[in-house]
């Protein structure tokens, strides 16, 4: 096995988005050639509710895949085709934007006044940034949960992982979407195919990913996600970049350590990008936010319907 050196290691941004949704960002709008073909992924945790019901009101997409992933709170969601629903705790809406959909999202906190989930964005071949939109909403119970034999508990959202599948499929990437929990004082190695571009985002406890040179700190919050105790340390969420290899190895922390742990093939297309809509030239950007104040931008009717 080949160890995947440690590329980079980034701390995610404070942000506003939406209609002043606060949330941190740890990649996106900047070059994202070391992460193609993922574009962005934003940590929307949050424990006051007046820095996230605003949501994301009305907005369009195009050319692109979003990944809302919820653990706590709901996102109440809606699109102009007229589709509506509800993102629980521990449920994944993938959401296939292609030729375009006009959509809002809006985050309701849990009893305590809790929100916490991520939205991934991964981009579109050029092959397919014009096929008809369509959504898979997948509910917490039927994400599969693989376990070993020291305790290590593996959510697999999407993509292959240790014999199992996850219910997400048909997406363009080809992605493998994990959600990770090592317990406190483990090493454990993950394989991740050597051909993919492949991050870590730890969100719960503390651990150290093992570097080509040695062990690299990543620390985080020492909380749980579900603790009652809001985040004292929301600014030290970590993403680490790896270069390539066949394995990550990450040792745990003596809180233990929970990670998004996420692997794509890249696409290798040029990209333009304006806000919520990704082409692959100038023109094709251009083109469709001329449609969109045409009113000519959405072609067809989605399919998969997302209500529930």
């Amino acid at each position: 096995m080949s160890l995947r050196p440690i590329q980079r290691v980034i701390a995610s941004k404070p942000t506003l988005e939406g209609a002043g949704v606060h949330l941190r960002r740890a990649f996106g709008f900047g070059n994202t050639t070391d992460f193609d073909p993922f574009l962005l992924l934003d940590d929307f945790r949050n424990d006051v509710p007046q820095d996230y019901l605003a949501g994301f009101p009305w907005h369009p997409h195009r050319g692109i895949e979003t990944v809302t992933y919820v653990l706590a709170g709901t996102v109440e969601h809606g699109d102009s085709i007229g589709n509506r629903g509800t993102i629980a705790a521990g449920d994944v809406q993938w959401m296939t934007a292609g030729s375009g959909i006009i959509h809002q999202e809006m985050p309701k906190g849990d009893p305590a006044g809790r929100m916490h989930g991520f939205q991934l964005w991964a981009n579109l071949p050029s092959s397919l940034k014009m096929t008809p939109p369509r959504y898979q909403e997948v509910l917490a119970k039927d994400i599969p949960v693989v376990k070993d034999d020291d305790g290590t508990e593996v959510r697999l959202v999407c993509g292959s992982f240790w014999g199992k599948k996850g219910p997400v499929d048909g997406i363009a990437a080809d992605p493998i979407y994990l959600d990770v929990t090592v317990p406190p004082g483990r090493r454990k190695s993950l394989p991740v195919e050597t051909t993919r571009h492949a991050f870590a985002y730890v969100f719960s406890g503390s651990g150290k990913f093992c570097n080509a040179s040695g062990p690299l700190a990543a620390p985080t919050e020492p909380v749980s996600v579900l603790d009652t105790t809001p985040p004292a340390l929301a600014e030290n969420r970590t993403l680490v970049l790896f270069d390539r290899g066949d394995e990550v190895v990450v040792e745990a922390g003596d809180d233990g350590i929970r990670f998004l742990l996420i692997s794509g093939r890249p696409l290798q297309e040029p990209v333009a990008w304006y806000g919520p809509i990704v082409m692959n030239t100038p023109d094709e950007l251009q083109q469709a936010f001329t449609e969109l104040r045409e009113g000519t931008f959405l072609k067809e009717t989605e399919r998969g319907h997302a209500s529930r």
